[in-house]
This record gives C-alpha cells, sequence and structure tokens, in this order.
C-alpha cells in the first residue's frame, strides 16, 4: 500500500504538460472570488474580522506552459489573510509567496481583496449614534518595478443643486410680492407666519445621494488609515449619510445642506484639495457621482493628483 507522499507523487499533472501549438505567455492567470475572513484595522485601533472576496493573480511568463498552480495561490491566501492582520508588510510578503511558489513560471503577481468595515458615527446633534458599513477594496502587486499598494471605499453624501436653490429663492420671492403688497407696512408676526407656512416654501431645491468613489495610493510604510481618509472627505463634503436620526438630527442635516450647495465639479474640488494637502498620500483618483433626482442621468467628474494621467471616463 502506497504512503499518500508516493500517491501524490504519481498523481499526473497536466499543467505542466508543454503545448506547442497553443503556446503564449499571458498577462494574468488566477482565481478571482475566494472566500475567506481577513482581519482590518481601519485606524482606531480596533482589530475587525471580515468576510472577503480576493482575486489572487500571476502573470504566466513562460509561453511553452500550459498553467499555473492555482492550488498553491489558494492555500498561500488562507495561510496569510485567515491569521494575519492586513497591512502592507502582509500582502508584500503573500506576493513574495506567490513568486517563490511560481519560480520560473512568473515574474509578477497581483492580489485584489474586497470587504465591507463597520464604523460607529455619532449623530449631528442628538446623544445617539449607529453603524455605517464602509466598503474597502485593497490593491497590491509586485514585479521587478517594486511594491505597490491601494486602498478604495465610497463615501455617500447629500448634495443640493446650486442652480435649483437659486431658482426656488426667486419663486419665493414671487410668491412673496403676491401676498405682501408693495408700498404697504409689513407686520412683523405677519411674515413670521407666513414664513411657517406651505407658501413659505413653495419651492424647493432638489437634492439627490451622491457617491464619491476614492483610490489612493499611500507613501511607504504608512498605515492603511481608512478612518483618517473617511474624516477629511466626509468634513470636507459636508452632509454624508447620517445613522441614528432624531428630529433635531434630521433638521441639523437639513440646515447643512442649504449651507452646503455643490455642482459635481464642486464636490470634486474639495476633495482633491483635501487629499492633495496629506501628505501620507502620494497618489489618488476620485469618481463623483451626483445620482440626479431632476433627470434619469447621472451628474459626474472626475479628479486625481495626476501621477498616473487620472481616470477616463471609460472607469
Amino acid at each position: 500500500m502506497h504512503s499518500h507522499e508516493n500517491t501524490a507523487r504519481l498523481m499526473p499533472d497536466v499543467a505542466t504538460q508543454v503545448q506547442p501549438h497553443l503556446a503564449g505567455a499571458l498577462d494574468w492567470v488566477g482565481m478571482d472570488g475566494i472566500e475567506v475572513p481577513v482581519r482590518f484595522e481601519a485606524g482606531d485601533g480596533d482589530v475587525q474580522r471580515a468576510s472577503a472576496q480576493v482575486g489572487a493573480f500571476v502573470n504566466l511568463a513562460r509561453p511553452d506552459k500550459r498553467g499555473i498552480h492555482m492550488s498553491r495561490l489558494y492555500l498561500l491566501v488562507d495561510q496569510y489573510l485567515s491569521s494575519r492582520t492586513l497591512d502592507a508588510a502582509t500582502l508584500q510578503a503573500l506576493l513574495g509567496e506567490f513568486l517563490v511558489s511560481h519560480e520560473g513560471l512568473a515574474d509578477r503577481a497581483r492580489i485584489s481583496i474586497r470587504f465591507e468595515h463597520l464604523i460607529r458615527r455619532v449623530a449631528l446633534r442628538s446623544a445617539n449614534s449607529g453603524w455605517r458599513a464602509y466598503p474597502v477594496s485593497i490593491e497590491a502587486s509586485l514585479c521587478a518595478d517594486g511594491f505597490q499598494l491601494a486602498l478604495g471605499t465610497e463615501v455617500v453624501y447629500s448634495s443640493t443643486c446650486p442652480a435649483s436653490a437659486a431658482l426656488s429663492r426667486q419663486l419665493i420671492q414671487e410668491q412673496f410680492a403676491r401676498d405682501f403688497q408693495p408700498g404697504q407696512p409689513v407686520d412683523h408676526g405677519a411674515v413670521l407666519a407666513w414664513l411657517g407656512s406651505d407658501k413659505g416654501i413653495v419651492a424647493t431645491p432638489h437634492a439627490q445621494r451622491s457617491v464619491a468613489r476614492l483610490l489612493v495610493r499611500f507613501v511607504d510604510h504608512a498605515p492603511l488609515d481608512l478612518i483618517s481618509l473617511l474624516d477629511r472627505v466626509e468634513r470636507v463634503l459636508g452632509t454624508p449619510v447620517q445613522t441614528a436620526v432624531k428630529r433635531e438630527d434630521e433638521q441639523a442635516f437639513a440646515l447643512a445642506n442649504g449651507g452646503n450647495l455643490m455642482f459635481c465639479e464642486d464636490a470634486a474640488r474639495r476633495i482633491q484639495k483635501a487629499l492633495d494637502a496629506d501628505a501620507r498620500i502620494a497618489d489618488f483618483h476620485v469618481r463623483l457621482e451626483h445620482q440626479e433626482s431632476l433627470h434619469p442621468h447621472d451628474a459626474v467628474a472626475y479628479a486625481s493628483k495626476g501621477i498616473d494621467g487620472g481616470y477616463g471616463p471609460a472607469s
């Protein structure tokens, strides 16, 4: 009876067979959608465990080889990500193992990791708080040019259209002119009551749920500080979506929207300026999407640091 080792040695491996009629090097080969738990510390010292989807790839540099060893990638992903906290050192070591396990076959490796991270956010006015699940994507690669790492996430916020606000104010002025004739004394109490009636808000500007999709590359040895990135972006936007909301919080949110009118171009420039000023960020790309309530298409703007040319319309 053969031992397990002898049995395994006798098993055929067709991936190593040469196929001259199908020879050719391949950019990337691997697996996507690997299910694995990950540990992530977002900048507050709290290491959370999340269910992630992972893509693991190497190039196939040998045109005469039929395939790679996908099980080796899978086992390495499980070994590293199940037990270690996600950071640059862990990912660089993992990609290095990808290449060691494919010595002679590959000279480039990359990994993508997608999961959600829960962060508690306080209410605007009340003493309440609630959870926001922020999507996180981590992209890392290792090749002859070195190690690259990028962190992606999204900020959802409210945007009130400046043009619509101006048009609404004009209609309110016209309604006021009809209800309070020129040349006649204006009673303070009557005006106050009018402002609290339906006529005092005869038109309202349109606002929409909006999304800022961020991809940043931190400088070498900087931590993957997700919370600091989110705080910076939400602060300059001014109207991120809320969690726990009492009436006083909703009123504060309405006030913030009224004093924070912005086109998608305004939002893009705010984020661009904020990220440009962060010395920990080496490069960034931002896509702003205002999901319009006026018409069925969206208003979109792109911004970047400009090092790699930024996004294009097809991104």
